[in-house]
């Protein structure tokens, strides 16, 4: 296990915990932080002065760094980007996660990344293609070949093995491609010519413009292979699940936001349209994430040897970010030295590119049935669950990664509440899993015990609230609904529309898309009978059929249903919404209890009477 992280939140509390009073302590963190002391939702409000720098990137992939001060505002931005890359922007937005920028520029951070997007309002994209000047071609993007965007010391390790990757690049060593998976990847190697990091970029993810092996057919920040995950935003996942390993709990591989450039990456015919752009030295917004070298994947091996402690961790870490995609591929497995005549094996997860999603969504969890998650935690893992302050890592997340959504927070906040609290109640890794996960009665997905809890106290919120006329709540639906910055899900299917009817206007038609699902598959699309995860891993009840890398894009296509949403809550609305799931929650553990106990004592019954 590497060293414990130095610029860990967790330094930064109380250390005095005891577990006699784990139950008040974690109660009280919750209670506090819902009554008033983390009490904001709102981006952290930061104003910046002087020159500063970011990277605008197109719904299609091209990526320009432009300079700017505080005398500019996002319609200059954006002038600087139809000349520099010969596009229309009249139409188009320039937004930083959840935040339509307009006029004002001074809250933007310096070296954040922008995405350039159409307006959800028009229809049409008439702006005139102007021919850039030898001045204009200065807005090129003459940065280093790697850039890591953000600044805390967390990113210390990826910025010396950011350097030690261009000293390979200077030598002539470049990266390689991964043949594996659906999207873009890159090893990048040292100067051994060893791999040292992957390298995911963004408009090569399944769907995005770019993608390598023909899996495209959608424009950046559109639904993705999961509904809650838009294409393009899995990159800075990677980067916070490893920033909310506190003190490298789980061993997640040092990962940063990069801007990184090489002649190696995808642009695909008809997308990039930008003749002046030197091919050569293509920029692109990427994950970047250490490489660990290891012996097997967890599918290669036998659980029974893993430690508890360190599914444990792991299992941790999942239920906080509700990672959806926890198979056995994405746990590495490394052979450790032998102690005392016992060998140990080492657990590495990676691949967090579908956690944090936008809704609760059904979770996939390898450990789930693992003998492992049935043992109960250890004082340290209490002590650590305890310790966690979920208000505090939003605040984190949103000054690391100012382009994450609120709704993403809000998953955050919800889950590692209900973590606590069962913690606290003593239910064991399993348990918590089980009561997050769905579970499927034929054909339909039911949804799990926390998406009913959740569905509950939004009930109960209903009828807290104040009666509105009806009249004013249909005019607030009606703005909502044009307001660009709300941005939901459900705008963006009219930018899938859109694309549809833009597509060969575009190019785009030239290039392989994705397959069509037949009529019945479209049918169940939305209600996620699908009984695969999105990479072909069996669900419960579900026996296993091809390999994982087998299963068909069909099956990575298929939506899964949202019970509930939390975006569509205001901050005030939010908060009492908190307040009264985490009442709701010893009362719901109590019942589970009670529930199973009458099912193992009905079982024993019924089988002694067999004999």
């Amino acid at each position: 296990m590497a060293a414990k992280d130095s610029c860990s939140p967790l330094r930064c509390m109380s250390p005095e915990v005891e577990s006699s009073v784990h139950t008040q302590m974690v109660t009280a963190g919750i209670e506090g932080a819902i009554s008033g002391e983390y009490c904001t939702n709102r981006r952290m409000e930061r104003t910046f002065s002087g020159t500063r720098r970011v990277f605008v990137q197109t719904d299609t992939g091209c990526v320009l760094g432009i300079e700017f001060d505080r005398r500019d505002n996002a319609h200059t931005v954006k002038r600087r980007v139809q000349l520099a890359l010969n596009i229309p922007t009249e139409e188009k937005s320039l937004t930083c996660g959840d935040v339509v920028l307009k006029n004002d520029l001074s809250t933007v951070r310096h070296d954040s990344p922008l995405l350039l997007t159409r307006n959800l309002m028009h229809r049409s994209s008439s702006s005139p293609c102007l021919s850039p000047t030898s001045k204009d071609l200065q807005q090129r993007d003459f940065s280093c070949p790697i850039e890591i965007l953000g600044y805390s010391n967390c990113f210390s390790k990826t910025k010396r093995l950011a350097k030690e990757i261009e000293k390979a690049m200077e030598l002539g060593i470049d990266p390689v491609p991964v043949c594996s998976g659906l999207g873009g990847a890159y090893y990048f190697r040292d100067r051994r010519g060893e791999n040292c990091a992957i390298v995911k970029p963004t408009d090569e993810e399944p769907y995005a413009p770019n993608n390598p092996k023909g899996f495209v057919g959608k424009s950046l920040g559109q639904p993705g292979l999961k509904r809650s995950v838009r294409v393009g935003e899995t990159g800075f996942r990677e980067v916070a699940a490893y920033l909310l390993d506190h003190d490298h709990f789980a061993n997640v591989p040092p990962t940063a936001l990069v801007k990184v450039t090489h002649r190696i990456f995808n642009l695909n015919e008809g997308v990039n349209i930008n003749k002046h752009q030197m091919r050569d030295r293509v920029g692109k917004i990427a994950s970047l994430q250490q490489y660990i070298p290891h012996d097997f994947d967890a599918s290669d091996y036998g659980t029974s040897g893993f430690p508890v402690s360190a599914v444990h961790k792991i299992g941790i870490l999942d239920i906080r970010i509700l990672n959806t995609d926890r198979h056995a591929g994405n746990l590495l497995v490394r052979q450790l030295e032998d102690v005392a005549g016992f060998s140990q094996v080492e657990l590495v997860p990676i691949d967090h590119g579908l956690c944090l999603p936008e809704n609760l969504e059904d979770p996939y969890f390898e450990w789930i049935h693992w003998p492992q998650s049935s043992i109960p935690f250890s004082e340290e893992e209490l002590e650590y669950i305890a310790n966690l302050d979920p208000f505090r890592d939003s605040d984190m997340l949103r000054m690391e990664l100012p382009m994450i959504r609120e709704a993403c927070l809000r998953v955050l906040v919800l889950c590692t509440t209900f973590l606590k609290k069962a913690a606290v109640f003593g239910l064991c890794l399993a348990e918590i899993g089980e009561m997050m996960s769905r579970e499927f009665r034929g054909d339909e997905e039911e949804p799990s015990e926390l998406e009913l809890l959740c569905m509950e106290a939004r009930t109960l919120l209903r009828d807290t609230l104040p009666n509105r006329d009806q009249s004013d709540s249909d005019c607030e639906e009606q703005k909502s609904k044009a307001s660009a910055s709300s941005n939901t899900l459900f705008e963006l299917d009219e930018l899938e529309e859109l694309d549809k009817g833009k597509s060969e206007k575009s190019g785009i038609s030239r290039i392989p898309t994705c397959p069509r699902l037949p009529t019945s598959m479209k049918e169940n699309k939305d209600r996620g009978k699908s009984g695969f995860t999105c990479h072909g891993i069996p669900r419960k009840g579900q026996s296993a059929g091809r390999s994982l890398r087998q299963q068909s894009l069909n099956k990575e296509s298929l939506g899964s249903s949202s019970f509930v949403k939390l975006s569509d809550m205001s901050e005030e609305e939010w908060l009492q919404y908190l307040e009264i799931f985490q009442k709701m929650l010893n009362p719901a553990f109590t019942r589970r209890n009670s529930s199973r106990s009458d099912q193992k004592l009905r079982h024993r019954l019924g089988t002694s009477c067999r004999f």
